[in-house]
Formats: C-alpha cells, structure tokens, sequence
C-alpha cells in the first residue's frame, strides 16, 4: 500500500493495483454480464428445498418479476420494501427492481409492526413484497402487499409477477446514480436512516471484491457460497449475492441459522465459501458435533460485522484446517466493504491475526485524528475514513446526517477508531460512534433511548453496550424513575420488548439518580460506560 502527501494528508491505497470498473452499467447487467459462461450452471439453491434455479432461470424470472411490478404501477425512482427471509423469491425482486430503475429497501421481518411502518413511511414504500407469516403486521399499512407463499386475504401471490411477460418491461434510462437499494443504517449515531446505494456505488463495490486478474476475493463459477447471513443485511447482500452473481458461482440460500443444519448443507453441496459472523463462528467453536461432519470442502471462511478475537480464529483453524480465515471490515454506508484480507486474494498474502485486512482497490483510506482533523501517519490510532465510488450518495431526504458523515472532500467518516501497521494491515481498537453490534445487527441506544423516555414513570435514561461472550455487546439501560414512580426491572424490559425486534432488548437495567452529561445536554457515555464497567468489573 503507497502513501502519498495530497494536501497534508496521508493517504492508504491497497497493495493490489486498481482496476478497470464498468460502473457506468446498471447493477443487473453489471451482475449478468458473464452469463453466457454460466447460463445452465446452477445459482441459487434452496437449502430447505433443494430446488436449484440456474442463472438462465433466475435473470428470465427477474425479468418477469420486473415486468409484474410495471404492471402494478411500480415507475421508476419509486420504493418496494422486501420484508422477507432469505429465499430465492427475494432475490428475484431486488433484481427485478432493478431492471425497472427502482429502488428496493430491506428490512428485517422479525421487526414489529411499529418498526416496520417507520421504515414503510421514512423510505415511501409502494409496494412491500413478504411472506404469510408478516401478513398481519403490515396489512393496515395502506400500500399494495404481495406474499411469496400462503395467498391471504388482500394480498397479491407472487406467482402473479413471475406470469407476467419478460419482454414487457418499460424502456428505462438507469444512471449509475439512480439509487438501486436503501437499507436503513443508524451511521455513527442517532436513529436509523435510508442508506442511498447507488448502481455505481454497488457495481464499484462488488468489483473490488472479484473483479480483475487477482481480484482480493478470490470467488469463481466453481465455488459453492453459503447464504445464511440475512440477504436483508448489507454484507450479505452486497459480498455473498451481487459477488456470487457477479463470477457464476452456486449461492445456497437458508432462511435462518442453526449450526447442525448448516453442516449437513456444508458437507451434502460442497460448500467452499462460507461468509459469517462472530457469533456464528463461536457456535462452530462451541459445536460438540462438529466432528461428525465432513466440512472439509470449506477453502474460505469470511466473517465481518464485528472484529473477531484472536482465541476465537485461532480455535477455528484449529477445526477448519483447510479452510483460511480471515476478516472483512465494513459499513453499511461505505458499501459497505472497506478492507479485506488479502488471504483471500487469488495470489494470496500473509496476514496477521486480529487483522481487518487492507483497503479494498480504487479506493483511499485516511487515519483522522478525531479532536484535530489530521491525517495521521502509521501505527497512531486514529477515525477511519474512506473514500471512492463505492460509498453512499447519502441519506435518504438527510442532507444534515450526509454532511456530518461525508465531508466535502468526499471523506466518509465511519466513527470507528483503528491504525494501518508497517505491513499496511488495519486493526480496529475503539469506535467514537454510539451503535451497539449485538448479533452483528445494529443497534442505536438513541432509539431505546426515546422509548425509554416516552414512558411515564421514566424521567430520563441512557442505553449503552456490555459485553456478551454469544452476542458480542447488548443493550443495558441507566435508568432514572420519576418522582415517586416504582418501576421495576422486568416492567422496563417487556416495555420495550413489545416494542421492538429480538437483539434490541434491553437485557439489564440500572437505575441510578441522575444520567451523567455535559452542558450541553449530551449524555456522556464514556461515563455512563464506567458505570457498569464498576458494577461488573472484569
């Protein structure tokens, strides 16, 4: 990786040399553009059914479903909301939407019906595509819903946009601006926000993953990857879908995680690329039946989301002999990918443990000091910023959240605190940003926070992380009760459990008689954080 002084500042390049993107294409045709190679090859895999849909398949029913959503009225610029596990028909909608020039936000359908609608109404939703089960939480929503399975009452079966005719899409001008998918991010703090990906951004993105002679993932037509992480997530989105799209290769779709399920679909299709996070790879650590399965056929395990600990790669490689590990770092915003290891590169490099990789090509990383601006040299620790094509265009109807995150040099500021060593590696060590990763899902203490507040007998409370051997970090509350209010412990944690997905529960409360904070009337979290470190110390 060269530095270089551009202004004063030290700019971190990737060790590989840049490459030639076609960013100019839209996101389908750039994911499609090899498919003469792998047109019968098998893409998706349906890992609780076994139906295999090859690439010819899935790019004619993308079609079809494009068409469909014409035929309801979907233009382009407009917004479906996809609320839906991963399946085979999630993947033929985004791809659908984009062959319309529209947009698809994703949401996780484990959300409650409250979060739901912030998300339906924030991103204007016309048209939510989910299964039977999530009928009910969004059919007061006032917006056309369709269902890929069960048909309901009021809602349309999918199979009505797979009938449709693939030749009757509208003659749509994409520009690789147009915004493609909105996931919602919380950023570096506050609540979630509509995340503005690009066709360029992404087509940027994926190509400095697996594009090029040595590209720095080195995935191809012959590899099995394994989609267990939620297609609604962004990494697995962007670096197991849209990559796999990209070289051919086989993607094998499970709707949800559990570890013996995931070996025998490891062992029975061959899997070679296995795309996780933390919690996922303590599971295989923990797993007394791993022995039983032959995992062999795994050359490549990727885990992001969080950093990984040093014990727990050195554990796996210990049970995964043939399989390199290696670490990812990334940002919804960003992408999301910014580093990557270089094991993973088709000429690969040594890497260190606990590493994060290095910055992805045809892009730049500075190391900012966070109180003065400056650019910081190797080994200081510092906020990491990026910059390239492959970051958001902002976000969604935000301009004051996009200009507090993007600078006008372009720098995207990612609220996390790392280093780049002599031997070019990032390691992350803090993070300026509130976010809480539980799970490898975001959690934003100010959206806790606000529910918290909007109870009665709460007169003032502040959410911050603790660390959790399964989890990684989950949500604690300080709590100040009102006047005279006798609140309890378990009363606050169903309040807000009714109120919001599984890993935003809160999972201990603290009550305390007054919330630290500065003049401002900003909490202070490093002082709430010592608060519980000094009522758990380790």
């Amino acid at each position: 990786m060269d530095t270089e002084t551009k202004q004063q500042d030290i700019i971190y390049r990737s060790k590989l040399p840049d490459i030639c993107i076609p960013n100019h294409l839209p996101l389908h045709t750039y994911c499609f553009q090899n498919m003469s190679q792998f047109t019968s090859r098998p893409c998706l895999i349906n890992g609780a059914t076994g139906q295999t849909h090859t690439y010819a398949d899935v790019e004619l029913t993308s079609r079809k479903v494009a068409s469909g959503l014409s035929k309801l009225g979907l233009k382009q610029g407009q917004v479906i909301m996809l609320l839906l596990p991963n399946s085979p028909e999630f993947v033929f909608a985004f791809l659908g939407a984009s062959y319309l020039g529209a947009t698809a936000t994703t949401a996780n359908p484990f959300y409650t019906p409250t979060e739901i609608s912030k998300q339906a109404k924030a991103s204007n939703s016309r048209i939510i595509i989910t299964q039977a089960s999530y009928f009910d939480k969004v059919k007061d929503f006032g917006v056309q819903v369709i269902c890929i399975d069960s048909p309901r009452e009021g809602c349309l079966h999918f199979s009505e946009l797979t009938q449709s005719d693939e030749n009757d899409i509208p003659d749509v001008q994409i520009s690789p601006d147009d915004v493609v998918a909105l996931p919602y991010s919380s950023g570096t703090t506050g609540l979630p926000k509509g995340v503005m990906l690009t066709h360029k951004g992404l087509v940027t993105s994926v190509a400095q993953q697996v594009d090029g002679e040595n590209p720095n993932l080195n995935l191809n037509s012959e590899d099995v990857v394994l989609c267990v992480l939620p297609l609604f997530h962004i990494y697995s989105l962007n670096s197991v879908l849209l990559c796999g799209l990209r070289v051919g290769a086989a993607i094998l779709i499970m709707q949800k995680f559990e570890i013996v399920s995931v070996m025998e679909l490891v062992q029975k299709y061959k899997v070679t690329i296995a795309p996780f996070v933390p919690p996922i790879v303590l599971a295989f650590a923990k797993s007394p039946v791993m022995d039983n399965y032959d995992l062999s056929s795994i050359r490549t395990v990727i885990t992001g989301g969080a950093p990984l600990g040093k014990e727990l790669e050195d554990t796996v490689r210990a049970k995964l002999p043939n399989a390199m590990l290696g670490q990812g770092y990334g940002m919804t915003e960003a992408g999301p990918v910014l580093s990557m290891c270089l094991a993973f590169a088709k000429e690969p490099f040594d890497i260190k443990s606990g590493s994060c990789g290095t910055v992805v090509r045809n892009a730049e990383m500075m190391i900012v000091d966070p109180d003065t601006g400056v650019s910081l040299p190797r080994n200081q620790p510092g906020e990491i910023c990026i910059r390239g094509a492959q970051i958001m265009k902002g976000y969604f109807n935000d301009p004051e959240a996009t200009e507090r995150t993007i600078d006008k040099e372009g720098w995207l500021h990612t609220g996390d605190i790392g280093y780049i060593d002599n031997d070019d590696e990032l390691f992350i060590v803090d993070r300026l940003k509130e976010l809480i990763k539980c799970n490898g899902f975001q959690v934003a203490p100010a959206e806790l926070e606000a529910m918290l507040l909007n109870h009665p007998n709460i007169s003032d409370a502040a959410v911050v992380p603790m660390k959790d051997d399964n989890a990684g970090e989950v949500p604690v509350a300080f709590v100040v009760r009102s006047n005279g209010a006798q609140i309890t412990e378990d009363e606050i944690k169903q309040y807000i459990s009714e109120q919001v997905v599984f890993y935003k529960r809160i999972r201990k409360v603290f009550f305390i008689g007054a919330i630290p904070k500065a003049p401002s009337g900003k909490i202070l979290r490093k002082d709430v954080r010592a608060k519980l470190a000094a009522s758990f110390p380790i």
